[in-house]
């Protein structure tokens, strides 16, 4: 029956001794006591049930058995060096793939961006999922989120606040030339109104609106952001969006300042594990700039 090593630091011991020929030059390259390393031997060669040294008053001097530990050891040693450079390698250079995910109404404005990133990085394959969900970063289901709304708590995560999203109410050209002048909230007259559905309810400039006009005043209704915003772009009315969206379209045009309680933020959103890797590093810094930019 072969014998067992059991603990696999007993032989980085055992060739630290082979290589430097005493316990206590070993002691010192290892930071540890000299008993310790003594146990680490005596450790190994009972579980092996053979010599690997012998002892001398100049050293510890190694058997043919000690010399056949000390080869492979040495060729262990080698590949275990060129694993974790490859590794740091892999981790430093800027290739491989990027997990982004965000909400819909956000990507007209972030798909440029996105470009001009992958165009400066083209080793980087940046993969978009557009989800309303907060998709878990703990499981791997992206490496960086990118949301509007409240901070997000999960714990472990890494969130930074990048700008603020105003939002105002906006009508086509073509909308405003059919239907008249627009007079404010208090005044809407025959003004038609977009809106969203139920699902929608939970965006603040959406119930801000809700709040503000009669059922009646809602002509169109949409489960999600890019649906109203094309609605408004066809002419179809008015309704509140979110500036950077609706800038998009230069046929839109801004019916009031944009109210200070419209407001919400936008997150970087990373888990600390990938947080300090160097792909999402470059993401974060080339976004918050490009955002800004923006804003």
């Amino acid at each position: 029956m072969y014998a067992h090593i059991n603990d696999w630091n007993d032989i980085h011991f055992a060739y630290q001794v082979a290589r430097l020929g005493s316990l206590s030059a070993a002691a010192d390259a290892l930071q540890v006591h000299h008993s310790t390393v003594l146990r680490k031997i005596n450790h190994l060669e009972a579980s092996l049930k053979t010599r690997l040294f012998h002892r001398h008053a100049r050293g510890y001097v190694t058997t043919e058995a000690g010399n056949i530990l000390l080869g492979v050891a040495a060729c262990i040693k080698e590949d275990l060096d060129r694993l974790a450079g490859d590794l740091q390698e892999t981790d430093q250079q800027l290739k491989g793939t990027l997990v982004v995910t965000t909400v819909d109404s956000l990507v007209p404005v972030f798909m440029p961006l996105f470009h001009d990133f992958q165009a400066q990085n083209p080793h980087i394959q940046l993969q978009l999922v557009v989800d309303p969900r907060h998709l878990k970063l703990e499981h791997g289901e992206a490496h960086i989120g990118i949301r509007p709304g409240s901070q997000p708590n999960e714990p472990d995560y890494v969130a930074q606040n990048i700008t603020n999203l105003s939002a105002t109410l906006y009508a086509s050209r073509s909308y405003l030339k059919r239907y008249g002048t627009f007079h404010g909230l208090d005044a809407v007259g025959e003004h038609r109104f977009i809106s969203g559905t139920n699902n929608l309810r939970r965006v603040a400039f959406i119930d801000a609106l809700e709040e503000q006009l009669p059922e009646t005043a809602f002509i169109f209704r949409a489960s999600d952001i890019i649906s109203i915003f094309q609605a408004v772009s066809s002419g179809m009315g008015i309704a509140p969006l979110n500036c950077l969206l609706a800038q998009q379209d230069k046929q839109l045009i801004p019916l009031m300042p944009p109210p200070p309680q419209w407001q919400s933020n936008l997150w970087l959103v990373t888990h600390r594990d990938m947080h300090r890797t160097r792909r999402v590093q470059a993401f974060l810094e080339f976004f918050k700039g490009a955002i800004q930019s923006l804003s």
